[in-house]
């Protein structure tokens, strides 16, 4: 079975598939690259895939290759996630995560700090600051769906959220 590797931070610029493979060259022939494209312009999206055929080639090339300069990036290389259904190969790899769970904890951090960062005054005063500021902050995250946090995080980053909403009403 084979292993794609995501590799990222590629400069967006144009760059061609044997340009990539060229950087993997001395893996052999088992390796393959794709090199994602902007459909309009034709340069680089800054991502790309490379393919090898095992899990011990994928920790070999991860280990010698992540980091690597090409053409000035430093490459970040890592096992890619599955692609989810629907997903096309020239979208971007972004996790399938509901958007009705980062919502309500983004409100809420919203809340949490415009109640540290207002300096005293008056009690209607700052209750109303902290609603205009929760109002814009609930657009800002509407605006924001687009962006889903790192799957391999998203567990520690809910449970931080967590400890400064608990922060927040405590204080």
């Amino acid at each position: 079975m084979s292993i794609r590797l995501y590799v990222g931070n590629l400069p967006k610029e144009e760059i061609d598939r044997q340009e990539l493979q060229a950087v993997f060259a001395e893996m052999g022939d088992a390796v393959s690259t794709k090199v994602i494209k902007d459909r309009k312009t034709g340069k680089c999206r800054g991502f790309g895939f490379v393919t090898v055929k095992t899990d011990e080639q994928a920790d070999e090339l991860i280990e010698k290759f992540n980091g690597h300069s090409f053409k000035d990036s430093p490459l970040k290389i890592e096992k890619a996630l599955p692609r989810a259904k629907g997903q096309g190969e020239d979208d971007a790899p972004r996790p399938a995560a509901p958007t009705t769970k980062p919502a309500p904890v983004a409100s809420s951090g919203g809340n949490a700090s415009s109640g540290n960062s207002s300096g005293g005054g008056g009690g209607r005063r700052n209750s109303n600051k902290k609603t205009k500021r929760s109002a814009s902050s609930s657009s800002s995250s509407s605006d924001s769906e687009g962006f889903q946090p790192d799957p391999r995080w998203a567990g520690e980053l809910a449970k931080l959220k967590e400890l400064l909403a608990a922060q927040a009403s405590n204080s």
